[in-house]
């Protein structure tokens, strides 16, 4: 791991949520700079849409989110297809059933990845994001979440998330409850955000940094 103390190094911490469409737009990016040299990228799920931030889908929200991601995918490139549109977003019309916007499930399938096979969690996040926007699969259902983990190869998670246990839960809060407050200290007002720590300090990059050229990423982040 780089060390962020070396005058060379960074550490860039990447604090999103898993059903952000704008964190999904940001995945190119996010590869890009961990692929870099003496860079390193933590991930850090922040929890927003879960617990109190969940909420139903509902159409209007629905109407929403689509408009939304219309232009997150002008802007990125990548992919929201109408099998997403149609199974996830218009699921609560087709369904009596009711659904929640909630990315609890999904973001403790990436703590249980996180210490079951830490390397990969960056590509679990990436499995689940695909499932979702492009497969048009449901990533708020824990026996959903476990089959695209195993499907990934990540058995030991995906047998984690079955039957959580309470370590796995107080992970879980933990890591939520320090990327909020890594929030909060640095005024933060939404994901996706980069915070930068080198030798001198930590500072936040605005989102924005994400949905241009890398060599303007990395000269941002070099710079803040």
């Amino acid at each position: 791991m780089t060390d962020p103390s070396a005058p060379d190094s960074l550490h860039v911490t990447y604090l999103f949520d898993p059903l952000c469409g704008w964190c999904y737009g940001a995945a190119p990016m996010v590869r890009q700079l961990a692929a870099t040299p003496g860079i390193t990228v933590e991930l850090a799920p922040t929890g927003l849409f879960s617990g109190d931030g969940a909420r139903p889908m509902d159409q209007g929200f629905a109407a929403y989110a689509w408009s939304n991601d219309q232009r997150i995918e002008r802007l990125s490139g990548q992919r929201f297809t109408e099998a997403y549109r149609q199974k996830v977003l218009n699921a609560p019309a087709l369904n009596a059933r009711p659904q929640m916007f909630d990315s609890g499930p999904a973001t403790l399938a990436l703590t249980a990845v996180s210490l079951t096979a830490p390397d990969a969690e960056r590509d679990a996040l990436n499995a689940i994001q695909e499932a979702r926007y492009v497969d048009g699969r449901d990533i708020v259902s824990p026996a959903r979440l476990a089959e695209i983990l195993r499907e990934a190869g990540l058995d030991a998670a995906a047998g984690l998330i079955a039957t959580p246990s309470d370590a796995l839960v107080a992970a879980n809060r933990a890591r939520t409850n320090k990327a909020r407050q890594m929030m909060a200290a640095l005024g933060a007002q939404g994901v996706p955000t980069l915070v930068v720590t080198d030798a001198s300090g930590r500072r936040m990059l605005r989102s924005n940094a994400l949905f241009g050229g890398f060599d303007d990423l990395l000269a941002a982040i070099r710079a803040a």
